[in-house]
């Protein structure tokens, strides 16, 4: 299929250009993308339906469910027997295997298959019938399509077989052509997300594909030194990654931890959080995804609503939804799909057993493809009407009528499930694909709370278009300790008071003065700062997608397509290098694998201003009419580990182009061999906006030792 049609949007790629040449590249993408009409998205028409009304006066109590309960991933038990071992010093019939956490070797099955199942439609107010890959841990469990949840911990080799059972794929293997044409939609392979393992062998390596047929064991040796924290797993086979993940081919994988800080190591946050007296600090694992599954006529086109302005997806009877092209994916798509953002594979679904003054850690994941997601909480009014027959286009005015609450305060503690230097609190949490946010979460008096994706504006989206706020889900909190005054200082006493219980004596006063001064967690971060002294060199990267020859579209990265032949970069074990990354066009989140980096600034438009510092105001970015759009994605990440991260280039109302410039620094410890950096909107990866990267010895000369 062509690839000139997943073009990010005109709107953030023009900024520099005058009025007249505005109109002719206008009309020039249009033309390479097939599309009609404005790129300004137009207002949504108002509907007048019973949800729309505001609440009455009734009595506070729950809601009536009209849509699926969010569950916990299913969490994935370890296989009976691994295979792929030396088969006389396995355990012998009839021993028991020690428990998961103390495990040295554990080994796991997963299966990817076509699955037949069900996905809520909150606008018709039931089931559609869809059959997409998915990864199945159980024969005979009924697909939810979200990943079971893999818990890890450091110190152990975890071996994970991946039996693909998808059907033959003829496009797999066959040699000519573009490697960046999508292509073997049925081959795949497995990525562990952020994790600091070995990227080559059986490791951790995306760069191999395991056709239909094949079954293929990796093997992650996890470091005693690793961090704890929430991490993911995905599929990543150049060529269909996005068509994977945007099926639900996702899920989490903690690695969970139990080393004290002492007096000379930091320790993990999660012992800190291990439950003390009245306050239990319950979990919660979050997988955000979007599942654009399609029916289609009999010509191959995507069904759509016609009588609807909007034009969502829909599915006619007897039809089954799937997600078997690269038209799904690209500009405006997501949102022009209707589709929901779905939680644990529950669209618009219900979290149950939350309890007033109770602190919960939720670690959360946008495992998906095609959205920005600005994640807040909001106290719905008492006696809201239920959200029957939504559609995703009238979200907005149930949110605003219904989900008036101020807005529960996130207290951040984890970036990328790498532990911050203090807990920071915000009203909202903005997530980019591939991104992980770990909030501690108080609510301050029992109701019925809406998950609220708050993100109206283009700048901070990877979509560059205007959507309206929409619903994700909502929280059902049970009576308990109501929250009174300022809620930081609510959580820090219970942090103090987990901190007197849990803290071995060496270090107890070290962290009860941290946590009394700004909650404070230096005492569990994993990384030290790189500083000046330490680097030995230096990277530039830009993103950008050339479509300067016509009828071609070329997603690139320094001014190439991928080349899976082509070693791009080749880095130093034991150096540490200064990033500057840009992007020429629309904005891009930058995701690189094994070694994760810390955010030194990000310079806005003017060339000056550091929008990463704590209280700066982003503010660089023009609407349509030519005022400032706040972002508040950059503030407060100076300082911050991640590994990945949005690279902004956003309209300026006609001036000069909207070039963020972000600057960061990475250490390449002990891991050498190749792997990949790319863009994390998966079908811009599928199309050519990656890299390979090497980490070579050195060979004692200054340079590294040669490859063989």
């Amino acid at each position: 299929m062509p690839t000139t049609r997943t073009v990010d949007s005109l709107f953030g790629a023009i900024c520099s250009t005058s009025a007249g040449s505005i109109s002719g590249k206008a009309e020039r993408i249009r033309a390479v993308l097939g599309l009609k009409g404005s790129f300004v998205a137009s207002p949504l028409p108002f509907v007048s339906v019973s949800f729309l009304q505001p609440a009455g006066a009734a009595e506070a109590g729950p809601t009536p469910d009209v849509g699926p309960a969010i569950q916990e991933p299913q969490t994935l038990a370890p296989a009976a027997r691994s295979q792929n071992t030396l088969s006389n010093l396995a355990l012998a019939p009839g021993v028991e295997a020690p428990p998961v956490s103390e495990a040295r070797e554990v080994a796991y099955d997963l299966d990817v298959i076509y699955a037949d199942g069900q996905i809520w439609n909150p606008t018709t107010q039931a089931f559609d019938k869809v059959k997409l890959r998915s990864y199945q841990s159980e024969a005979g469990v009924p697909p939810s399509f979200i990943a079971p949840a893999i818990d890890v911990y450091p110190g152990q080799t975890v071996r994970i077989t991946l039996h693909n059972k998808l059907p033959a794929d003829t496009t797999c293997g066959v040699m000519g052509g573009s490697a960046n044409t999508p292509n073997c939609f049925n081959g795949t392979n497995l990525h562990s997300h952020g994790l600091w393992v070995n990227p080559s062998g059986n490791g951790d390596n995306v760069m191999v594909s395991i056709n239909p047929g094949v079954s293929f064991q990796y093997e992650y040796n996890i470091p005693q030194d690793h961090p704890a924290g929430t991490f993911w797993y995905h599929s990543h086979r150049h060529g269909s990654t996005a068509l994977q993940v945007s099926s639900g081919m996702a899920g989490a994988l903690i690695v969970r931890g139990s080393r004290f800080p002492s007096i000379d190591a930091h320790g993990d946050l999660d012992t800190l959080l291990k439950p003390v007296k009245d306050q239990p600090f319950a979990e919660r694992t979050l997988v955000f995804q979007q599942i654009q599954y399609a029916c289609r006529d009999a010509q191959g086109n995507i069904e759509h609503v016609d009588s609807d302005p909007t034009k969502p997806y829909y599915c006619p009877s007897g039809q089954i939804g799937t997600v078997e092209d690269y038209d799904q994916f690209g500009p405006g798509t997501w949102v022009g799909s209707g589709r929901f953002t779905s939680i644990n594979g529950a669209v618009l679904g219900h979290l149950d057993n939350a309890v007033a003054g109770r602190v919960e850690r939720w670690r959360m994941v946008h495992g998906g493809v095609r959205d920005t997601i600005a994640f807040q909480l909001r106290k719905r009014s008492p006696g809201s009407a239920d959200p029957r027959n939504l559609r995703a286009a009238d979200a907005e005015s149930y949110v605003n009528a219904n989900c008036t609450g101020d807005p529960v305060p996130l207290h951040l503690v984890a970036a990328d499930g790498l532990t911050m230097a203090a807990v920071t609190t915000v009203k909202e949490a903005l997530f980019q694909p591939g991104y992980r946010w770990d909030a501690l979460i108080a609510f301050p008096e029992p109701g019925d709370y809406c998950v609220i994706n708050d993100l109206a504006g283009s700048s901070a989206s990877v979509n560059q278009t205007v959507r309206g706020v929409q619903i994700l889900g909502f929280v059902h909190v049970g009576s308990g300790e109501v929250v009174s005054g300022e809620p930081s200082d609510y959580l820090a006493r219970q942090l103090e008071a987990a901190a007197e219980a849990n803290m071995p004596l060496s270090v107890r006063e070290r962290v009860l003065n941290d946590l009394k001064n700004g909650m404070k967690l230096t005492s569990f971060t994993p990384h030290r700062d790189i500083d000046d002294k330490e680097l030995t060199g230096k990277q530039t990267l830009t993103f950008n997608i050339n479509v300067s020859q016509p009828n071609e579209t070329f997603f690139q990265v320094d001014g190439r397509p991928y080349d899976p032949n082509r070693i791009d970069r080749t880095l130093m074990v034991g150096g540490a290098d200064e990033w500057t990354l840009k992007s020429d066009f629309v904005s891009h989140p930058f995701h690189i694998h094994v070694n994760p980096f810390q955010i030194v600034k990000i310079i806005a438009p003017d060339g000056k201003t550091d929008v990463s510092a704590p209280g700066a105001i982003d503010n660089f970015a023009r609407d349509s009419n030519n005022n400032p759009v706040v972002d508040t994605q950059y503030p407060g990440l100076k300082g911050v580990w991640k590994d990945t991260l949005f690279i902004k280039n956003v309209p300026v109302g006609g001036g000069k182009t909207g070039q963020y410039t972000v600057v960061v620094r990475s250490r390449y410890e002990r891991y050498i061999g190749d792997f990949v950096l790319h863009c994390h909107i998966l079908d811009h990866e599928d199309q050519g906006m990656m890299q390979n990267v090497r980490i070579a010895v050195p060979d004692g000369q200054g340079g590294v030792a040669e490859h063989h």
